[in-house]
Formats: C-alpha cells, sequence, structure tokens
C-alpha cells in the first residue's frame, strides 16, 4: 500500500509538472511562434495558451510593439563630390510575428543595414545644398524604399528620420561667407530701394509744392489784375466826375482834386524811411493857397447847408476862390 500511494503521488506530481510546462502564458504586446518537433504550427497570442510539452515548444518571442533602431553615423558623398556624416532613426511595428521569425535570420541588422544602404543612395543622388534644405523629401523617400523593401518580412515601417547633418569645417565656413554676403547684398538692395521710394517721394513733394505755387501765383494776379482794374475803373469815374464839374463851370471840385493829390503827394516824401531830411522847392504860398481853396469848398458846403436858417433880408456874400481868376484880369 506504502508503494501503490507513493507511486499515485509520483505521478500525480509529473502530470502536473507536465501540464505546467503545458501552460505559455504570453505578456501584451508579445506574440509567441509554437514550433511542433521544429516546424511552425501557430502563433500563440497574449494570454493563456496551452500546447503539450515535448510536442510543442516556443519558437520566437516577437515583439509586437513599435520599435526604434538608432541608425549611426554615415560619411556620404553627394552628387557635387561634398562630404557629409549623417545619422538617423528608423521607426518600425511587427505586423506578422511568423514572417517576422522565419522570413529573416536578424531581423535587426537587417533593418539596420538595409537602411544605411538606401541612405547612402538617396543622398547619395542630391547635391549639397539639396540635402541639407530637402530633409522631408530625403525622408519620404527613404521611408518609401525600406518600406517597401521590409513587407515580405511582415514588418510596417512608419517613419525614418534624419536627425543630423554635418558637412565639413571649410565648407561651413564658405556657406557662412555665402550666407554673409547674400545678406549684405538684400541689404544694399533694400537700400537702395528705399532711397530711390525716398528720392520719388521727395520729387512727387517738390512738384506738388510748384504746382501749388503757381496756382498762387496765378490767383494772386488775377486778384491783383482784378484790383487794379476797379481801382482803375474808380479813377476814370472820378476823373469823369471831375470833368463834369469843370465843364458845369465848377472850379472848386477840380481845386480839390488837385490839392488832393499834391498833399498825397507831399505825405509820401514825409514817410519814406530812406531820409530823415527832405529839401524840395516849394513855395509855402502855393500850399497856403491850395489849403485855402480846399477850405472855402468846406464853408460853401456849410453854407448851402445853414442858407434855409438864415434871416432873408441878409444879403448873400459870395466868397471866390483864390484859385479862379476874375474877369479881365
Amino acid at each position: 500500500m506504502e508503494l501503490t500511494v507513493g507511486a499515485f503521488f509520483v505521478g500525480m506530481l509529473l502530470v502536473l509538472l507536465y501540464l505546467f510546462s503545458s501552460i505559455k502564458i504570453v505578456r501584451q504586446g508579445y506574440e509567441y511562434t509554437i514550433e511542433h518537433f521544429g516546424r511552425f504550427t501557430a502563433v500563440a497570442k497574449p494570454g493563456f495558451n496551452l500546447y503539450p510539452a515535448f510536442f510543442y515548444r516556443v519558437g520566437r518571442r516577437v515583439n509586437m510593439m513599435e520599435q526604434v533602431i538608432d541608425i549611426p553615423g554615415q560619411e556620404i558623398i553627394t552628387k557635387d563630390n561634398a562630404m557629409i556624416s549623417t545619422d538617423g532613426v528608423v521607426f518600425f511595428q511587427v505586423l506578422d510575428a511568423a514572417k517576422a521569425a522565419y522570413e529573416v535570420s536578424d531581423l535587426y541588422v537587417a533593418l539596420l543595414q538595409l537602411t544605411t544602404t538606401n541612405l547612402r543612395t538617396v543622398m547619395g543622388s542630391m547635391d549639397l545644398d539639396e540635402t541639407l534644405s530637402k530633409r522631408d523629401e530625403i525622408n519620404a523617400r527613404l521611408l518609401s524604399v525600406v518600406d517597401h523593401a521590409t513587407t515580405p518580412w511582415g514588418v510596417k515601417i512608419t517613419r525614418v528620420e534624419i536627425k543630423d547633418i554635418r558637412p565639413p569645417a571649410d565648407i561651413v565656413n564658405a556657406m557662412g561667407r555665402q550666407m554673409k554676403a547674400e545678406r549684405e547684398k538684400r541689404a544694399n538692395i533694400l537700400e537702395a530701394e528705399g532711397s530711390r521710394a525716398s528720392e520719388i517721394l521727395r520729387a512727387e513733394g517738390q512738384k506738388q509744392a510748384r504746382i501749388l505755387e503757381a496756382e498762387g501765383r496765378k490767383e494772386s494776379a488775377f486778384r491783383d489784375a482784378e484790383a487794379r482794374e476797379r481801382a482803375a475803373e474808380a479813377e476814370a469815374k472820378a476823373t469823369e466826375l471831375v470833368s463834369q464839374a469843370v465843364e458845369s463851370g465848377s472850379a472848386a471840385s477840380l481845386n480839390y482834386f488837385i490839392a488832393q493829390k499834391y498833399v498825397e503827394a507831399v505825405g509820401k516824401f514825409a514817410t519814406s524811411p530812406n531820409a530823415k531830411t527832405i529839401l524840395f522847392p516849394v513855395e509855402a504860398t502855393q500850399l497856403i493857397g491850395t489849403l485855402g481853396g480846399i477850405g472855402e469848398l468846406a464853408r460853401d458846403a456849410l453854407g448851402k447847408i445853414d442858407a434855409p436858417a438864415a434871416s432873408p433880408a441878409a444879403p448873400a456874400r459870395t466868397r471866390q476862390s483864390p484859385f479862379v481868376q476874375k474877369e479881365g484880369e
């Protein structure tokens, strides 16, 4: 009985050990390939899986998450024979665990070598300026080529990025001088354009100023001519009135007109700023006589106004202007 019980427990222990070795627990983000006597038969999905031990075993543990491969620095000769150093990264994801496990010997090494060779091919077919300014185009071309080449491996290339492009030191110095010269050229062009615009605006302003000045002179001349015309009309009217008064026998108007002009001429000599003392041959009696004639005119005008109030018995006395000669003299 003791031997039987011992054998039973040993048998149960062996069965439990066999069951535990047959259970395959797959973590999330991974897939296992199952081989039956060395031949691929199935893919174990994440979770609990049961495959009889000694008959089935796990072949490859494949990471199904998106992964990154770092491309080390590469020396590349461009189309215009410039030596540059570049590096980058590749993002990929395994879509078919069986193909990734059995279609390629070492997936990571294969992806690295494939990306490196295509990077040399793509950047070697471009000029230095294109490699420095067209990174998006380089990334797109690399992505298309590498993704097409890795499709039989059950791998999807999601992104290919160039991290850095390092030209030689002499080329960097030449590019710096070229950039400086280009900036100075643009600065000179902008300065010349600014000077040109300034000169144009200044010329336009002078043109407008001359136009306005000419219009002002035209308007001033027109107004001066109009004023002279009015003055001439007034002078002609005054002369006409004096002539009519002389023709009608009133010499007092003529004397008044002459005396006014005489006084104005003397006043101009007195207000002249060029001399403080003026000597000219003028007889005082003439000026006094002229003023006397003006006074006679004023008394005659006042006498006509006061005539209705005078006594009818008073005889009218007539004063004769000293400027009018008596008959027979």
